[in-house]
């Protein structure tokens, strides 16, 4: 596999609220997102704010290296392509974690008003420091409902990506949480009674330490959570039971992964490593390990500059990229030990694919977003059944065909 091109950055956005240095006006971007179809981006910028854009950028913003928007409450800037508007949405704490579904279309004689006149709609949840969780309606902007039950910061989110309502949060106070947005709860506010959607369905508890990611399976079958601690915890979306520990890092597993096809499982570790597992079988398939490229740092920079912030798969499966506070932002090519293109940046805390690719996004310590190109791959036939396979077929499955070994091999990804 030949070196990629490096990433060029093509757009950096800047909060437009001045810098305040007191601790709850956190301006870190800790969360990107793109939505599902493409088409709305949304960003942590910080000040408790979060920022809905249309996707594409307009050329003013892709044809710049930076360009900042201004947020000043009801006179905040928007701009139009098509219906879709840019927004703010004012969370009125620290946001954490982000992720988009697809509110399923209202059923007849549905008064839910998340999706009016029986039509699909977008939502974001909002994983904020006091423990809540805020669901929004994308297109129109507004608050839907508040999940309750955490106990501390909601760190991050992830949604089942069959477009069912379940939703999957982890948090400081040391459990994960699933949701079925689709069931109804009557709470009561004063002298009255209101239905809000949103259940609490299952408590997941096996972390000693604050929980800092969790991602589902593109297949929903399995669920990774990585905590402060030197393993990840792989559980059955199911049952909702604990399926294995995977132990392989030295120190704190902070972000992890799946590939497209749920065959790989990605874990990333303030070790400097990245894990590629099978998370069938729990073995290790490959380590990635984050060399310091001493050209690119300060003289004064040490080894633990390495530390992992962050992990992802490229959309079809055949890149990761992977951000450390060494302020790298890396590509690799899934059979490939070392990084195939990188490029440097300032203080990068998480990083995404666009769902269609080409375009990585990137969050920093400062509030700001930067947008990269990445290296488009025309799939081969090869892997593009492989992928096909997989998505429907285990480990345990595949080994059971009646088919050569070296066939086994490739599907099951051992022929690196």
């Amino acid at each position: 596999c030949p070196a990629a091109e490096e990433p060029v950055l093509l757009a950096e956005l800047k909060p437009g609220r001045p810098q305040r240095y007191d601790w709850k006006s956190s301006c870190e971007t800790w969360s990107v997102a793109f939505s599902p179809d493409g088409a709305w981006f949304a960003w942590s910028q910080g000040h408790c704010v979060v920022k809905l854009i249309p996707w594409p950028l307009g050329e003013a913003e892709l044809g710049c290296k930076t360009s900042e928007r201004k947020s000043r409450g009801s006179k905040a800037e928007t701009w139009s392509r098509g219906a879709a508007k840019e927004k703010t949405l004012e969370c009125g704490q620290i946001v954490w974690g982000l992720a988009f579904s697809a509110w399923p279309a209202a059923e007849d004689g549905d008064t839910d008003p998340a999706c009016a006149m029986g039509l699909p709609c977008l939502v974001l949840a909002t994983g904020l420091n006091d423990g809540q969780i805020k669901v929004w309606e994308v297109q129109t902007g507004h608050l839907l409902f508040s999940l309750l039950g955490h106990q501390d910061v909601v760190r991050d989110l992830s949604f089942a990506p069959n477009g069912s309502p379940i939703l999957v949060s982890a948090s400081r106070d040391k459990t994960l949480r699933v949701w079925d947005l689709s069931r109804n709860v009557l709470f009561s506010s004063g002298d009255t009674f209101l239905l809000s959607p949103g259940r609490q369905v299952q408590v997941l508890s096996g972390h000693v330490q604050w929980v800092y990611c969790c991602s589902i399976s593109p297949d929903c079958s399995m669920l990774c959570s990585a905590a402060g601690e030197k393993s990840a915890l792989l559980w059955s979306m199911r049952s909702y039971t604990l399926i294995r520990r995977l132990e392989g890092h030295q120190s704190s597993v902070v972000s992890c992964d799946f590939s497209p096809d749920s065959a790989l499982l990605v874990t990333a570790s303030y070790d400097a490593c990245v894990i590629m597992w099978d998370p069938y079988t729990g073995e290790q398939l490959r380590t990635l390990r984050h060399v310091p490229l001493h050209s690119m740092l300060d003289s004064s920079s040490e080894i633990h500059t390495s530390s992992l912030r962050s992990v992802c798969f490229s959309p079809e499966g055949l890149y990761l990229a992977t951000v450390a506070d060494d302020r790298l932002l890396r590509i690799w090519a899934l059979e490939l030990r070392s990084p195939v293109a990188f490029a440097p940046m300032t203080n990068g805390l998480c990083c995404m694919y666009f769902p269609h690719g080409g375009f990585i996004a990137t969050g920093t310590r400062d509030g700001h977003v930067q947008f990269w190109t990445a290296p488009r791959v025309l799939s081969s036939l090869k892997h593009l059944c492989r992928k096909a396979l997989r998505t429907f077929l285990t480990t345990y499955q595949v080994l059971a065909l009646p088919i050569p070994r070296k066939l086994k091999e490739f599907l099951t990804y051992r022929t690196f």
